[in-house]
């Protein structure tokens, strides 16, 4: 029998909630399927950082590297620890060291769920490149608490990764739609922008099965209300993907429904799954938090993989429970109601 090792780092606030209940699904499809998941737990969070002066050890990543993949929940509690700290201490070091450049982010709406437009024929699947651009952490504050303040952001733009996150995009057009939407902002950004969208231009010649539509982002964002499903593969920058899966989230009926991967494309270092809610603090420990989002990153992970069948027997086990109306209204089911009816559904 074939075990893949899986890290767990349930971190904040739902993120244990959510996590417990995809690590069941994950361990009763990877039964089914034939296959064994073996899981190692990483207390790795805000309380962590409380107690250590560290979001994580400062040998987490290489302890992390020995593992196939890993399943995050989330990061973050802003009343006990700023976010800039939690996330460049925990997410943003991981995603870095791993080269998890390609963030693959689906939207869609799933059987029972009632999202807020008209339209629900979509299926956007968005990339966001994930390792550098507007997060680069390049920059710095001077005079700081003085009328003189400066403060210093710059996004970092390399060729090799802005070449690299289209490519795959284009990848993933040619698998799917044959569609790509390119999103940029090169009509106020003319350095950094214009360069993304002169990239893209020379790699469609290497596609000419891919249809490539160059947007700035204040259109994309009107058109993912508009005329969501004339989109299909959305490629942008770290900022720009963010801001647009936000958008995803909420038309696909809100970031219970959102998941998410941080891919390492060739493979070399390990990939992390996590869905895109966060910790929410404010209902943590109630037990109302949807572990959907995390139970579909959890599909996302055995896909990548290689274990497709159980992968899509997750995603039926879903689509089954949203269907019948458990778990397809925010608040309505509690989380080990839905997390129950998923796990029926598998068989």
């Amino acid at each position: 029998m074939k075990t893949y090792k899986i890290a767990l780092l349930p971190g904040d606030g739902i993120g244990r909630d959510v996590t417990a209940a995809a690590w069941a699904v994950l361990e009763k499809a990877a039964r089914l399927n034939g296959f064994s998941l073996d899981a190692t737990s990483y207390p790795w969070s805000c309380d962590y950082y409380l107690e250590n002066g560290s979001m994580m050890p400062g040998d987490g990543i290489e302890t992390l590297r020995s593992f196939d993949a890993i399943l995050l929940g989330a990061v973050g509690w802003p009343r006990k620890v700023p976010d800039s700290v939690s996330l460049h201490g925990l997410l943003l070091p991981i995603r870095k060291a791993f080269v998890q450049y390609a963030n693959i982010r689906p939207h869609r709406l799933l059987p029972g769920v009632q999202g807020p437009l008209r339209a629900d024929g979509f299926d956007i699947l968005c990339i966001r490149e994930n390792t550098e651009g507007e997060y680069s952490g390049a920059g710095g504050r001077v005079h700081q608490g003085t009328d003189n303040e400066v403060a210093v952001e710059t996004s970092i733009f390399t060729r090799m990764g802005v070449e690299r996150i289209l490519r795959f995009g284009f990848e993933q057009a040619r698998a799917r739609s044959g569609k790509l939407a390119s999103v940029t902002k090169s009509n106020a950004q003319k350095y950094s922008m214009v360069f993304w969208d002169e990239v893209t231009q020379r790699l469609s010649a290497e596609y000419p099965d891919v249809e490539v539509t160059s947007y700035h982002i204040d259109a994309m964002a009107a058109r993912m209300v508009m005329a969501p499903d004339s989109l299909d593969v959305v490629v942008a920058s770290n900022l720009f993907g963010d801001i647009l899966t936000d958008l995803g989230a909420a038309i696909q009926g809100g970031l219970g429904f959102a998941a998410s991967a941080n891919i390492n494309p060739d493979r070399s270092a390990p990939s992390m799954f996590e869905p895109v809610h966060g910790s929410a603090p404010d209902i943590a420990d109630l037990g109302i938090a949807n572990p959907i989002a995390a139970i579909w990153s959890g599909a996302m992970m055995l896909e990548h993989l290689g274990e497709e069948a159980a992968a899509a027997r997750v995603m039926a086990s879903i689509e089954a429970t949203t269907a019948r109306g458990i778990g397809a209204i925010a608040g309505k089911d509690k989380t080990d109601a839905i997390t129950a009816s998923v796990l029926s559904a598998l068989g």
